[in-house]
């Protein structure tokens, strides 16, 4: 768990999932990475529809050098370990396309709604 700051309010705790192109990106032909992307976004809705995963999408990264995130997504099951095991299982991480960093978010508690969610 992070240090939790010393704030006048209650905190929400996050786990926040960070995509990034892995190490096989480039080199795939593009028709497996395709084949890979549709079965990340599979697999992401599966995660989301279990209320794993709350939201998630892409991001433009380009301003950011030299590594920049292409994919952002919000869990909140109180553990960053159960979560990177979960997306470190999605196909395209294990082919390589991306890789993935799971870390603690904290917000002011109600702050972020998430309508589309199921309820937990």
């Amino acid at each position: 768990m992070v240090d939790t700051p010393r704030v006048d309010y209650a905190l929400d705790t996050y786990e926040c999932i960070v995509f990034y192109p892995g190490p096989a990106g480039r080199a795939l032909r593009t028709e497996t990475a395709r084949r890979l992307q549709a079965e990340h976004s599979r697999y992401l809705d599966a995660l989301r529809d279990r209320g794993v995963l709350l939201v998630a999408g892409a991001v433009d990264g380009r301003a950011r050098h030299p590594d920049p995130p292409c994919g952002f997504g919000l869990s909140r099951t109180g553990s960053v370990d159960d979560v990177r095991m979960l997306v470190e299982a999605d196909p395209a991480v294990r082919a390589g396309l991306y890789r993935v960093d799971v870390l603690t978010f904290l917000a002011p508690a109600g702050s972020l709604v998430f309508p589309a969610a199921p309820e937990g």
